[in-house]
Formats: structure tokens, C-alpha cells, sequence
């Protein structure tokens, strides 16, 4: 096994190896016996190079190779606009006994429509059925594949490339704005169309910058059928959705951002799949990619099939299907979906609706498996990237290697802290006293993982109520606890996320079927939000002591967090050289702390950074004049103490030394 591993995670030297056994044709996208055996034992990361449509040139004619695998068909065809959609016209040929048919037909270029016509062995009717490993598809309520030549894009992204690795690293500031393409932005003048990916190259790129997120994470991409999943029920693994244009298109977007500096991370979705009758269920008529039995192969809150994760072809197609990505639209990182749902036998299920493990217990210990070995191969062949689990319960070791029992993700979402802090944050501040642990809790798990701080489109849909809509009191102060809230979250230890218009404060809840309000942003206090959120993501990225230690336990110290009385919390932050340092005091009520007193542990004078307070921002400018002078008796152990004006609702942000930028205190 050992002689194996290199040749697995190096493609060249399947090649190379495949070159000495005279097996290749001089077309790469021809399988090969070692293709088939590597397929066969769960070892093939790039599938999409030998299956699913490849224009080639075969013996002087240039066509197109076809090849699917049907392992219990009796027969398949390809069928399409070419050969009328007739059945039968372009037979496939089994390859050995693989269960992989192939095809090569004469002509068939860029553009033609087609389809698997497959008929099963075991008397099921014979269905139509996409390309598994299809390039591009019709635009829905079509569910055609389209053969497709993703190699003629030029990037431009060499200098990106070069330095994403420092970029994604743990001690790298890392900011992520969460968008849904279809809805950032609408032009309601035009039908209330959605941007296309090149007219959100332009926009939404200049407009993350502005506000100086350094990474986009794009709710899925792949096919979908149903606008409404939002992407959560793909189809199409393997094609970008033709929604907004043609891959290519969705490429020069990419590309786009990552020459302005700008990370990409696609929401990655191997959880399940929808039992839509051209997609991949009873694909062959048999259960090719999911369990037979419902209670292992449906998750029937979702109406999904769930994925076979121990089948070793299955395994190959969702691991071939990360690499895709990587490979051919250049993304630096993935949101893998619904963890949990993987994880747990008994997710979303009754009491004798699940099978137990072979141990009696209720993990899936196939999942658990495919999951590891998932991201060590991604790692072994790029690690510059981010793996990011979103994964809501309390597994131990979901950012954790591999090597010592972990799922061996980089990062994983912080979904207790949303929890508890939103349900903070939503009370009235007279109550919020009784409820001080709430959000000092996390200081006792906060180095258990490498954790995000998510607040993402999930919490302002469904009757949950936009982030501002959360928020208690009249309207002034609701944006002061929506200010309060986004303070908090960039100060507070861990990688950072937002939803699309949380950053300007939108009243209603997310809509996907209408553009964001962006009209609210002519009003000074949602302009004010937004130029917060700007000026926290600036200083986040500025200042070593707020990133360069979010997932270690060095980077940060509490001053006091039980000072539950006046609600009151403050803390360090610290970068690697501990000279260096930043310190915030957060007040949760309503009421101007004045004569505040807090230990500190340097004398001098401290200056503040930022003030959720200023005029600027909205607030009542309520301040320090742009810092203090220490006092020279001790206090919370430490060593000089500050006196403060603590304003209402706010997070203030200090640092020892000179003044150099004006404060918006």
C-alpha cells in the first residue's frame, strides 16, 4: 500500500504510468485499463478528465467521447440535438466489466445538447438522464447537459495564486462575505433580472473591496433545478449553473476577484441530492449512488437521496468533484454543507427510521471515513486551500488532523456562538444582565477548533427576521445593537462571515427571488452600518493583534467578563509579538458608563482605534476625545488602569501609543 500512495496523489504519474503500459491513446480523455482499476478501488481524483463528454480528435476526426457509468444497464445510448434525440442512434460500448460505457461520435462539438438514454437490466423503464460528470447544462426548466471545452479560458491570476497560501492561512485576517448571485442585485427595470457573472465582475468585486472583505463565499454554484433551494439540491456536480452565463463567465469572475485580492469559497454540497427523474437516483435502475434502503440512502424532511459514502465509485465521484473545482475555476476554498447530516446515522430521523453502525451506534462511520480521506488528498494536492465544515453539533476534532482521530477540515462554523449571541443580542438590554454568560460562554470552548464566526443567510430567512430586525428598541437603537453585534464579532476571536445585507443593516428578511435593498444604504443610519462594518473589516485586515492569533488561546485575554451588573465586558487581543496589542470594552445597555475604570497592563497613553459610537456611524458620538492617559494605580491584575466613557450600545476599540488617524469617537 505504501509503494501505491505516491503514484495516488500525483495525476502526472498516472499518466506517465500509464504511457509505459501502452495503454493510452494519444487522446488523455480516453480511459484507460489503469483508469478503470484506479475507478475500481475508490483511487480516481479526476474523473472529469476521462468521464463525461470530451472534445478530442480520433484518427484525424475531431468529435466528441462520451463515457458513463451504468454499471446494471442492459443498454446505453447518447441521444441529442445531433441525432434527433433518438434512442439507439449513437450506441455506447461497455468497457470490460467496469460498468463504464463509452462512445465516441463523429462532429459533435461545443454546444450540442445531449442526454444519457439509458436502459436498465433489470426491466425498469428506460430513462433520460444528464451527464453526471456534464460541463454545462441547459438554462432550467431544461435539464439537458452541454458538451463543453472548459480549457480555452486564459487566467490572469498568477500573482493571487502565488501568495494564497499566505492569504488563507490560520494567522491571515479572514473576512468572508457570504452572496447568493441571484439576488445581491437585481435589475428590476429589465424584468427583475438577476446579473449576469460577468456584470457581477464588475460590481460585486469593486464593491467587497470597497468594504474590505478579503474572501466571497458563493452559496452552490452547481445545477440545480429548483431556484428556491438557493443551490442546496444540485444536480449538475460538475456544472457551473447556466443561470448567469457560461462558464467561462463564471471563470472571468473568479478571476476578477482574485486580481483585486479577493478570495473565493464555493458552498460545496455532498450531503445529498434531489430525486429529480434526469439526476443521479435509480440512475441505472438500480440505487447506483444512494443506499437501497430509505432508512440509509433519503433524508425525507429534505424529499433527498443521500449519497453511498463506503461505495468506492461513489467516493471517487464526490472526491473527483472537489478537485474539479480546485482545478478547472481555480477557487481557494470550500463550505462543506450540513456536516452533521453526513455524520449522524440518525440526523433528522424517528426512532426506527435509522440503521445503526456495525457497533451499534449512530455514527457513519463511511461518511467519517470518506470525509477524512477527502481532505487529505485535498491537501496533499493543494494545500494553499481552505476546507471550512459547517457542522452544527459538538464532534470533537472537526478542524483537527486527521492523524490524531480529527475530520482534518481547516476551519469549522462557530454555530454555538451565533446561537447564544443572537439570542443576547435580540433581548431587551434591561434583561440582558440576567443573561451575561451568554456571551462570555465561548471563552471556554473557543480553542477546541479553529473556529468562524458565522452569521449567515440562515439566520434571516424563514421567520427568523433580518439581523436588524433582531434587534430591540426604537430604531436608533436598534442599529446601535446591530453595530453592537458587528463590533463583537470582529473583535471576538476567530475568522469572520456576514451575510449579504446585513452590512447596511436591511430591514427585511432575504428574498431570493428579488435583489437586496440597496436603496437603504441613501440613509444615513443604514449608510452608517455599512461604513462600520467597512471600517471593522479595514482594521480587522490592519491590525496583527486582531487576526494573527483568532484560533489560539495566546492571542487573547479577558480583563473582566463578570461584570454582569453594568454588562460590561473587556479583553485583549494580542498578535504574535505580544508587544503588540489591542484592547475592546463592549457595553451592552443603553446607558453612558462614565468614570469607568479598567485595569490595563501598560502605562502611557492609549488612543482609539474605533468608536461603534461616532456620529459617523450613526451613534450619539459619545467618547473619549480620541483616547486617555493611564493611571498609574493597578486594577484586574494588571498593572496601570484606564478611566473611560463608556458609549451606549457600543464596542470601543483602544491601543497603547500616539494617536495617527483621527477617531470616529
Amino acid at each position: 500500500m505504501k509503494d501505491i500512495e505516491p503514484v495516488v496523489y500525483n495525476y502526472a504519474s498516472i499518466a506517465r504510468f500509464s504511457q509505459w503500459k501502452n495503454v493510452m491513446s494519444q487522446q488523455l480523455e480516453m480511459l484507460t485499463d489503469f483508469d478503470v482499476h484506479l475507478f475500481a478501488e475508490g483511487s480516481h481524483y479526476r474523473l472529469y478528465d476521462k468521464l463525461g463528454a470530451h472534445i478530442v480528435e480520433q484518427n484525424g476526426v475531431k468529435g466528441t467521447h462520451f463515457a458513463v457509468w451504468a454499471p446494471h444497464a442492459g443498454a446505453v445510448s447518447v441521444v441529442g440535438d445531433f441525432n434527433q434525440w433518438k434512442a439507439g442512434a449513437n450506441p455506447m460500448k461497455p468497457v470490460g466489466q467496469s460498468g463504464i460505457w463509452t462512445a465516441f461520435i463523429p462532429k459533435v462539438g461545443e454546444g450540442a445538447n445531449y442526454k444519457y438514454h439509458v436502459t436498465p437490466s433489470n426491466g425498469v423503464a428506460s430513462s433520460e438522464r444528464s451527464d453526471p460528470y456534464g460541463f454545462y447544462a441547459e438554462v432550467r426548466p431544461k435539464t439537458a447537459s452541454i458538451v463543453w471545452d472548459l480549457n480555452k479560458y486564459k487566467w490572469n491570476d498568477k500573482k493571487w495564486m502565488e501568495k494564497r497560501q499566505r492569504r488563507n492561512a490560520l494567522d491571515a485576517p479572514i473576512s468572508i462575505y457570504e452572496v447568493h448571485l441571484g439576488s445581491w442585485r437585481r435589475v428590476p427595470e429589465e424584468d427583475n433580472r438577476w446579473l449576469t457573472y460577468r456584470e457581477l465582475a464588475d460590481q460585486l468585486t469593486a464593491y467587497v473591496k470597497e468594504m474590505g472583505f478579503t474572501h466571497v463565499e458563493l452559496m452552490p454554484i452547481s445545477e440545480h433545478p429548483l431556484d428556491s433551494s438557493w443551490g442546496y439540491q444540485p444536480i449538475g456536480y460538475f456544472s457551473a449553473t447556466s443561470r448567469f452565463g457560461t462558464p467561462e463567465e463564471l471563470m472571468y469572475l473568479i478571476d476578477t476577484l482574485h486580481q483585486n485580492d479577493i478570495g473565493v469559497i464555493i458552498d460545496w454540497v455532498p450531503a445529498h441530492f434531489p430525486k429529480d427523474g434526469h439526476g443521479l437516483g435509480l440512475f441505472d435502475g438500480t440505487h447506483l449512488y444512494e443506499h437501497a434502503d430509505p432508512r440509509q440512502g433519503e433524508h425525507k424532511e429534505w424529499g433527498t437521496y443521500v449519497f453511498n459514502y463506503g461505495r468506492y465509485e461513489v467516493e471517487d465521484f464526490l472526491t473527483s468533484n472537489a478537485f474539479f473545482w480546485f482545478d478547472k475555476y481555480h477557487i481557494d476554498g470550500m463550505r462543506v454543507d450540513a456536516v452533521a447530516s453526513m455524520i449522524y446515522l440518525d440526523y433528522g430521523r424517528k426512532d426506527g427510521d435509522w440503521i445503526a453502525n456495525q457497533w451499534g451506534g449512530r455514527e457513519n462511520v463511511d461518511a467519517i471515513k470518506f470525509m477524512q480521506k477527502l481532505n487529505e488528498r485535498i491537501y496533499a494536492n493543494y494545500p494553499d486551500v481552505m476546507m471550512i465544515a459547517e457542522e452544527s453539533t459538538a464532534w470533537s476534532l472537526v478542524s483537527r488532523p486527521t492523524y490524531i482521530g480529527g475530520l482534518g477540515f481547516l476551519l469549522k462554523w462557530d454555530m454555538g456562538w451565533m446561537h447564544d449571541t443572537l439570542k443576547f443580542m435580540s433581548m431587551e438590554p434591561i434583561h440582558r444582565k440576567y443573561h451575561h454568560n451568554q456571551i462570555t460562554f465561548r471563552g471556554l470552548y473557543a480553542w477546541s477548533e479553529n473556529f468562524v464566526l458565522p452569521l449567515s443567510h440562515d439566520e434571516v430567512v424563514y421567520g427568523k427576521r433580518s439581523l436588524l430586525n433582531k434587534m430591540p428598541g426604537d430604531d436608533w437603537q436598534r442599529f446601535a445593537n446591530l453595530r453592537l453585534l458587528f463590533g463583537y464579532m470582529f473583535t471576538t476571536p476567530a475568522k469572520k462571515l456576514l451575510f449579504m445585507g446585513g452590512e447596511f443593516g436591511q430591514w427585511n428578511e432575504w428574498n431570493s427571488e428579488v435583489s437586496l435593498d440597496w436603496h437603504l444604504t441613501e440613509y444615513p443610519l443604514h449608510k452608517g452600518v455599512q461604513s462600520w462594518v467597512r471600517d471593522l473589516n479595514h482594521l480587522y485586515a490592519d491590525e496583527p493583534a486582531l487576526h494573527e492569533q483568532d484560533c489560539i488561546g495566546a492571542g487573547f485575554e479577558w480583563i473582566d467578563c463578570s461584570d454582569y451588573e453594568q454588562n460590561v465586558v473587556s479583553f485583549l487581543r494580542f498578535a504574535k509579538n505580544r508587544e503588540d496589542m489591542v484592547m475592546v470594552i463592549a457595553n451592552f445597555t443603553p446607558v453612558v458608563r462614565h468614570n469607568y475604570n479598567i485595569g490595563v497592563p501598560r502605562g502611557g497613553y492609549w488612543h482609539e482605534l474605533l468608536n461603534g459610537d461616532g456620529a459617523a456611524y450613526g451613534g450619539s458620538g459619545v467618547g473619549n476625545y480620541g483616547g486617555v492617559h493611564a493611571n498609574d494605580w493597578s486594577l484586574h491584575g494588571k498593572s496601570h488602569s484606564l478611566t473611560l466613557t463608556l458609549p451606549p450600545l457600543a464596542v470601543v476599540l483602544l491601543k497603547p501609543g500616539e494617536r495617527h488617524n483621527a477617531t470616529n469617537g
